[in-house]
């Protein structure tokens, strides 16, 4: 796909590696929806790309609400007239063990914990993936669609939920890729490592330090560089259905 003056919708949007995705394609001229809860960093961030002279719309919603995922796109298709892809980069973590005995007394990991990864991680890229896919195929557009996964997909120690999720988004790529293909859209995903971001700078230091040294080339990505894989599957027509992995060799 060339990505110049086509539209890509990316959601959490408005920080960390929804903005360098946000970034990276508007390098490449593409017109840009970008979507957050979070409207304040989403005018922020849509200002600074406006700069450089970027066709930017912000749309605040939540991605886990099926009535405002189907307005966002709705709207986004009314602004723009088209969706060419999406980046469904919208993810929270809740970490905790699923049991653990602490003096004496056995903590469990929340059911809330459990259910608002879910309903963020997975039940957000589903409804954001189905609602994008619907306005390409009544449109007749050959998009593309990349869901952000994780080298988590693989199961790590304080992450069932978020891992559980991971491992869905993963599957779920490789059945959209295979579903939609009928009508020309692409679906690929990334599983990033450890990212330089604002979420992994909150892992207390010495346990940073520990991740950083298991990792064989021995730092942490840059999110340009999760961005640069994002740009390679919506550029190469021959890519669906797959997750690459990015994780400087590391692995769970």
């Amino acid at each position: 796909m060339i990505i110049k003056d086509n539209v890509f919708v990316i959601t959490g949007a408005a920080r960390g590696l929804g903005f360098a995705f946000a970034k990276d394609l508007a390098e490449a001229g593409a017109r840009l929806a970008l979507v957050d809860m979070n409207a304040e960093g989403l005018e922020q961030a849509a200002n600074s790309l406006r700069e450089r002279g970027t066709e930017v719309r912000c749309y605040a919603a939540n991605v886990t609400s099926e009535e405002e995922v189907i307005t966002l796109f709705n709207n986004v298709q009314r602004d723009f007239g088209q969706i060419d892809g999406l980046i469904n980069n919208a993810g929270i973590t809740r970490d905790a063990m699923l049991v653990k005995r602490t003096n004496g007394d056995i903590i469990k990991m929340s059911l809330k914990d459990w259910q608002q990864v879910v309903d963020v991680n997975l039940t957000g890229t589903f409804l954001c993936g189905r609602e994008a896919a619907v306005h390409m195929v009544k449109g007749n557009r050959k998009g593309v669609i990349v869901n952000i996964s994780s080298i988590c997909r693989n199961g790590n120690i304080g992450q069932s939920n978020y891992s559980a999720t991971k491992s869905g988004v993963a599957a779920l790529t490789s059945t959209w890729g295979k579903e939609l293909c009928r009508y020309g859209i692409r679906v690929g995903a990334i599983a990033p490592g450890y990212v330089n971001t604002e979420m992994v700078q909150q892992i207390r230091p010495e346990v940073l330090e520990k991740i950083t040294a298991q990792v064989p080339l021995g730092r942490l990505a840059e999110p340009a560089e999760i961005a640069h894989t994002a740009r390679y599957i919506i550029e190469n027509d021959y890519f669906s259905s797959r997750t690459i992995s990015v994780d400087g060799g590391f692995r769970l």
